[in-house]
């Protein structure tokens, strides 16, 4: 057996694990700002409105950058794009940690969204060309379990390192900015034509062209899946310790716990993809996930909310390798750092947007009001996927 009939029958491999480590360090500082909101409301004195701004902005910078970045990870590769993700992560994390007004923390964030915005393209454009389309979902659903490994451990440092070890917040990112230097190693070691080999053998079944109307319908149900997952994370830890009493351990914590639980629901979930279909599964696993959310914003109990929550988000992770693989086959493999691009857009558009009116209606009519809204737009966004959006 020669060595490339090797690589084809394994899914694990160098590549993958650099796109897995990555794709942790690249996630680590994105949900702190939101984590640490009632610290930054009690320090600026700042409203929920000027919160969601803090929230708002960044992903405004991430949007207007998206498909840019997009093209040029076509044009250039993977790794040098995220060799400059890296860069930009580590200088907005330091900036956060030296930051004495909401100003240059908004700055900062910005600077760590626009790395998030650069990595993806690059990230699942490479991820996609190493593997033929029937191993696609196994494969991201191996890197998108490093991505929810990164999305766990910003808030969870918030609750370990403020609220255990009573640190400053501008701590947490400066401890958290160490660690990039791991990702450049990696990402340096990653040979430059490795993906461009790979891709020539695996376009067959790919999408041949690039704006068809299935790829315009997923983007929409990704717009509107957004909606609801932006209202309910930027103010989620303040609804737990203003509405349910939680303190701001235990509210970073079950956060961190919710994203957790992808480090197992990611990589099962790419599987069962594989196996029955990538919009079937991820069809399923999202209903199961939308169904418990409802049920968790329902309950007076907030030992059963935290249980519910934590399984919302173990079902809506079983859908996070196939959701991938769908955009894979909906776009050219030539295209496919814009593809990407694109699938990330609608979460930075919809999040600098969204933040800001679910503040306002948050002062307004309350945080119950926002997370019941998001339930229902979650549903929408499920009847968008079954019903006009086409995979082959």
């Amino acid at each position: 057996m020669t060595q490339t009939e090797k690589r084809k029958k394994g899914i694990l491999s160098y590549g993958l694990l650099v796109m897995a480590v990555s794709h942790t360090l690249t996630h680590v500082f994105g949900g702190i700002h939101t984590a640490i909101f009632s610290e930054l409301r009690n320090e600026f004195d700042l409203s929920l409105q000027e919160l969601g701004l803090i929230a708002a902005i960044p992903s405004l910078a991430s949007a207007i950058l998206a498909i840019p970045v997009g093209l040029l990870s076509d044009h250039f590769g993977s790794k040098k794009m995220l060799l400059i993700s890296f860069g930009f992560a580590t200088v907005g994390a330091i900036l956060a940690g030296t930051a004495s007004t909401p100003l240059i923390l908004i700055i900062a964030v910005s600077l760590i969204y626009i790395n998030v915005s650069i990595y993806h393209p690059a990230s699942y454009a490479a991820t996609t060309k190493m593997f033929k389309p029937e191993d696609r979902a196994k494969a991201l659903g191996l890197h998108g379990a490093g991505g929810t490994l990164g999305h766990a451990i910003g808030p969870l440092s918030v609750s370990l390192l403020m609220g255990v070890l009573a640190w400053q917040w501008r701590q947490v990112y400066l401890f958290l900015a160490a660690p990039m230097i791991i990702g450049i190693i990696m990402v340096l070691r990653l040979p430059d034509d490795k993906v461009e080999k790979a891709e020539k053998k695996h376009v067959k079944g790919d999408g041949e062209k690039f704006l068809t109307r299935s790829l315009v319908m997923f983007l929409t149900y990704q717009a509107t899946r957004m909606i609801a997952t932006s209202m309910i994370g930027t103010f989620l830890v303040l609804y737990l310790q203003d509405i349910r009493g939680m303190s701001l351990t235990i509210s970073t914590f079950l956060q961190s716990t919710n994203t957790l639980t992808g480090l197992i629901a990611a990589p099962i979930g790419g599987y069962l993809a594989s196996k029955y279909g990538d919009k079937q599964w991820l069809q399923i696993s999202l209903l199961g996930a939308f169904t418990v959310l409802a049920l968790a914003f329902q309950t007076p109990n907030n030992n059963l909310f935290m249980a519910l929550y934590v399984l919302y988000g173990f079902g809506n992770t079983l859908g996070m390798a196939g959701r991938s693989a769908i955009m894979a086959k909906l776009t050219p493999s030539k295209q496919r750092g814009l593809g990407y691009a694109l699938f990330f857009l609608p979460g930075s558009i919809i999040g600098a947007i969204t933040p800001v009116a679910a503040g306002y209606v948050a002062d307004m009519m309350g945080f119950q009001t926002i997370f019941n809204v998001a339930v229902v737009v979650n549903f929408v966004a499920l009847g968008i996927l079954k019903f006009m959006v086409k995979v082959d």
